[in-house]
């Protein structure tokens, strides 16, 4: 019986140490990463290769869509 309760101590002993010291999971990613599918620049480019002649200018750069 001793062991039984020496068992479950240190297993709720190690979750305790595991929370207070474990890795940080509450904190957000530092920032949102794209993938070359999502970056503008990157589709703008391969729109340029893929259509070299149409557009009016093409040497402008990819539309903001928040202006």
């Amino acid at each position: 019986m001793i062991y039984l309760v020496t068992l479950i101590a240190l297993v709720i002993l190690a979750v305790l140490l595991w929370k207070a010291f474990g890795p940080d999971t509450s904190a957000p990613p530092a920032g949102r990463v794209l993938g070359p599918d999502d970056d503008p620049e990157f589709l703008w480019r391969m729109n340029r290769r893929a259509h070299p002649t149409t557009g009016e200018n093409p040497e402008s750069g990819p539309v903001d869509p928040k202006e």
